[in-house]
């Protein structure tokens, strides 16, 4: 079990999925990435969150409880999908809204729907998920950030440094025993370099 730390659910208790296909954020690690996003964000009223491999769906519902206005959960495990969704009912806050299907899939419908817009995006994916792979799930929900997001993303800490894809700006990092939370803010695109073509039908 764990527990919603702060804000209108406090101390309501959370299942966890049964089984070793998922792996809950720490208590501990849990409280230090709010305490960070908190910081970085300053207030969570009105903030749309993206919580991609979901797991137990504490991170997102820990910001729902804070006051967030709204959450989506992917998780493509079936048990943890269903985990979830009795945890959204313990909770008992309107604005979540569970996905069962995998991360790449959940992107690639946000940015092809054109929304919502989220604000804090926090990606826990399971650690033998290789870093191009994770950077390809950021680059597809890139196009659904807002300007100013802040993307938390938790990763083992034996697998050393985390670099960020285009189009994310690096901001800090903090470890946490086996993990480490490393977080970036959306940045601007770089356009491509102009062509002589370009210049001339822009003449």
């Amino acid at each position: 079990m764990t527990r919603i730390v702060a804000g209108a659910a406090r101390g309501r208790r959370l299942a966890v999925p049964p089984g070793e296909g998922t792996r809950p954020t720490s208590d501990r690690a849990r409280e230090a990435l709010f305490s960070t996003l908190g910081s970085l964000i300053r207030a969570w009223a009105g903030r749309r969150v993206l919580d991609l491999y979901a797991g137990s769906g504490a991170v997102g519902l820990e910001a729902l409880s804070r006051g967030a206005a709204g959450v989506v959960l992917v998780e493509s495990d079936a048990k943890a999908a269903r985990t979830i969704t009795a945890n959204v009912a313990v909770v008992g806050l309107p604005g979540a809204e569970v996905r069962r299907t995998t991360a790449e899939l959940a992107v690639r419908s946000l940015a092809a729907a054109g929304g919502p817009t989220f604000d804090v995006v926090f990606a826990d994916p399971p650690y033998d998920l290789g870093d191009d792979r994770l950077g390809e799930v950021l680059l597809a929900v890139r196009p659904v950030l807002a300007a100013d997001a802040v993307v938390a993303v938790e990763r083992s800490t034996r697998g050393g440094t985390w670099e960020w894809p285009t189009g994310y700006e690096a901001l800090r990092s903090r470890r946490y025993g086996e993990a480490t939370l490393w977080y970036g803010r959306a940045a601007p695109v770089p356009a491509p370099p102009s062509t002589p073509h370009d210049q001339e039908s822009t003449a």
